[in-house]
């Protein structure tokens, strides 16, 4: 995807649909241009609604992966208890009540492409050693599976908390977190960048 940057009488700038002419929201936009083409993980933080899911699409969409999927899982909104299920996928017959053919997990189904988690700070402590292990072998295990299935994405996390602060209350582990914070992004709140 070709950087379209639009001038205007007001200088503001237009990159893939997103417009600002505060300095925080140009800087962004260039932090952006700069990073997308590297295929390292990225930690998008800010307050609710500042709009990290557009930029994490915008990420992915200027990146070498833009033509593979762009799949979004916020960690807040699936219940604990099916949370491993939906991230990895199951093999037919691990649990009752589960389709009878199995089912292919959210991460699986990011292969080649971008896998967004937002609101990760969510994450139970033994949900994050699971995808620590996923961000370091680049494999998964389906539930009730014995194969390891090699799984190729470029990882996005994103939260409205401040993941230091969780770490020293032993919320969130801070080897998931130097794995997820090679790139950070800020995205200070609407207020700042009218």
């Amino acid at each position: 995807m070709r950087v379209k940057w639009k001038n205007t009488q007001q200088k503001s700038k237009n990159l893939e649909g997103i417009v600002g002419k505060s300095s925080a929201s140009q800087d962004i936009l260039r932090t952006i241009s700069r990073i997308s083409r590297f295929d390292a993980n990225v930690l998008l933080t800010g307050e609710s609604g500042v709009g990290k899911t557009k930029f994490a699409k915008l990420i992915h969409g200027k990146s070498k992966r833009a033509r593979g999927p762009f799949i979004e899982i916020n960690c807040g909104a699936i219940p604990e208890n099916l949370l491993e299920s939906e991230f990895f996928g199951y093999e037919r017959g691990s649990f009752t009540g589960a389709n009878k053919e199995g089912k292919i997990g959210l991460i699986e189904l990011a292969q080649n492409g971008t896998l967004l988690l937002d609101e990760i700070s969510e994450l139970s402590l033994n949900m994050q050693v699971k995808i620590l292990k996923v961000i370091q072998d680049k494999t998964i295990t389906r539930v009730g599976g014995a194969k390891e299935i090699q799984v190729d994405f470029r990882l996005i996390a994103a939260t409205n908390k401040n993941l230091q602060t969780l770490i020293k209350e032993n919320l969130f582990r801070e080897d998931l977190y130097y794995r997820l914070n090679v790139i950070t992004i800020n995205m200070p709140p609407l207020r700042e960048r009218r």
